[in-house]
C-alpha cells in the first residue's frame, strides 16, 4: 500500500526536515524523523518504515556511511537527497545501496512521484510460481528468490525488480530507457545512471566474474541483456 505508508526523513537541517514533513503529510504518509545518523538507526531499530530519505551531508557519520549501515540489515527503499547532481555524490549514493536520489532544490511533486514508484515495487506473493533459469541463476519471480549455484542471493527491492525485468525480456536487448520506465517508472526526469551502478551492483552479486560478466552483458550504447 503507497498511501498511508511510513517515511523516515533524516536530515540534519530542522527548517527542510519540516518543510518535507509538511509535503508528505499533504501526501497522506505518515513521518518520523532524525536529524543524525545515529539517531535514524535507532529509530529505524524501534519501527521500521517503509522508505527512508537521508541527506548526504550529516553531522558525525554522512548520509552514505548511514545507507550502507542499513542495506547490511534491510532492502527498504533508499532515496539519497544530496545539494549536488554531480556524478561523484549521485554514484556514491547509489554504490553505498540507495534506490535513488534528489537534488535540493527539489520540486516536491517530483519527490513524491518518485516516492510512490519505489513503494509500489514490492515482491509480490508468497507461492514459488515459475522459476527462470540463466546459467547457474535461478529466479522466482513470484516469491522474490534469487539463487545463484543454489545458494539463495540477497538483493535489493530495485536489483530485485531489474534483474526480473532482465530476465523477461528472455535474452533481449532492453535500452535504459525503457528500464527506467519499467523498474523506476520514470520518464523525462529518468537518469541512466541509476540503471549502470544498479546494474554494477546486480553484476557484483549474481556473476562469478563481474568484470567480465556472463549472463547481465552490455550492449556498448544500446542497453543490457541477460543471456542463459
Amino acid at each position: 500500500m503507497v498511501m498511508g505508508a511510513e517515511i523516515l526523513v533524516v536530515e540534519d537541517d530542522e527548517r527542510i526536515r519540516g518543510a518535507l514533513r509538511l509535503a508528505l503529510e499533504d501526501e497522506q504518509y505518515r513521518v518520523s524523523e532524525a536529524d543524525c545518523a545515529e539517531q535514524a538507526l535507532w529509530v529505524f531499530g524501534q519501527r521500521p518504515p517503509q522508505l527512508v530519505l537521508i541527506d548526504v551531508m550529516l553531522p558525525g557519520l554522512d548520509g552514505f556511511d548511514l545507507c550502507r549501515s542499513l542495506r547490511r540489515s534491510s532492502d527498504v527503499p533508499i532515496i539519497m537527497v544530496t545539494a549536488r547532481s554531480d556524478s561523484h555524490d549521485v554514484v556514491a549514493g547509489l554504490e553505498a545501496g540507495a534506490d535513488d536520489y534528489v537534488t535540493k532544490p527539489f520540486v516536491p511533486k517530483e519527490l513524491s512521484a518518485r516516492i510512490r514508484a519505489l513503494l509500489r515495487r514490492v515482491r509480490a506473493g508468497d507461492s514459488p510460481g515459475e522459476t527462470l533459469r540463466f546459467g547457474t541463476l535461478e529466479i522466482q519471480p513470484e516469491a522474490g528468490i534469487v539463487r545463484r549455484r543454489g545458494q539463495e542471493v540477497s538483493l535489493t527491492k530495485t536489483e530485485f525488480r531489474l534483474l526480473c525485468e532482465l530476465a523477461a525480456g528472455n535474452g533481449r536487448l532492453l535500452s535504459r530507457e525503457v528500464l527506467l520506465d519499467r523498474v523506476w517508472g520514470y520518464d523525462y526526469f529518468g537518469d541512466g545512471r541509476l540503471v549502470d551502478v544498479h546494474v554494477r551492483r546486480l553484476r557484483s552479486k549474481i556473476e562469478d566474474e563481474p568484470g567480465r560478466p556472463r549472463h547481465l552483458v552490455t550492449v556498448r550504447g544500446l542497453g543490457y541483456k541477460l543471456k542463459p
